[in-house]
């Protein structure tokens, strides 16, 4: 029977979100990710590389994932409220999408980027539809287009990365958290 590189990649990949958003890119461990995968551990190392470029492929997935499932193009860039709402939503049903991405910050803030120049461009597509955006007058011009994505980004993200700062500070707890979100982005963008 012919090996499905595809499916044990992909395999693979799921296993490693799992390993590194509940142990960090230090304390992970490759033997667990095969394990969990269901294949050899020599597999990593034949897709992959080694672990840090598992956790790079991890994280440039990730973005994938959440770009394919909340994309932001010139026509959409006009509603930035509803963005926030969307990438709110795909944190509750992805939480450990954050979770990694604090991980690296913790890890490896001052390093080199992993992906830098893959993920740096989907960030700068983000841009680019924001800066169109305001062009055209469907966003205000008060905040550049890199601080209004910042904002954003750390507004819908926040509530998963920190959920006990949700539960200590805000009464209603996080059911009401999105609603929140959203009216905060579009006082921020009106």
């Amino acid at each position: 029977m012919a090996w499905n590189t595809e499916r044990t990649r992909q395999l693979l990949l799921d296993a490693a979100v799992r390993e590194f958003a509940d142990h960090g890119p230090e304390a992970a461990r490759l033997d667990r990710v095969a394990a969990a995968a269901g294949v050899n551990k020599e597999r990593i190392y034949q897709y992959f590389g080694n672990k840090e470029q598992l956790f790079a492929a991890v994280l440039t997935s990730g973005l994938e994932r959440l770009a394919e499932a909340v994309p932001l193009d010139e026509a959409l860039a006009g509603d930035l409220p509803e963005y926030a709402g969307r990438v709110y939503d795909y944190h509750r049903e992805h939480p450990q999408f954050i979770r990694l991405l604090h991980w690296e910050g913790l890890h490896r803030g001052d390093s080199p980027i992993a992906a830098g120049e893959q993920r740096g461009a989907h960030y700068a597509a983000k841009l680019a539809a924001l800066a169109a955006a305001q062009k055209t007058g469907a966003l205000n011009t008060d905040l550049a287009p890199g601080e209004l994505l910042y904002a954003v980004i750390a507004l819908a993200g926040w509530w998963y990365a920190t959920p006990q700062l949700a539960r200590m500070i805000m009464a209603e707890g996080t059911e009401t958290a999105r609603d929140t979100l959203v009216r905060l982005v579009a006082k921020l963008v009106a």
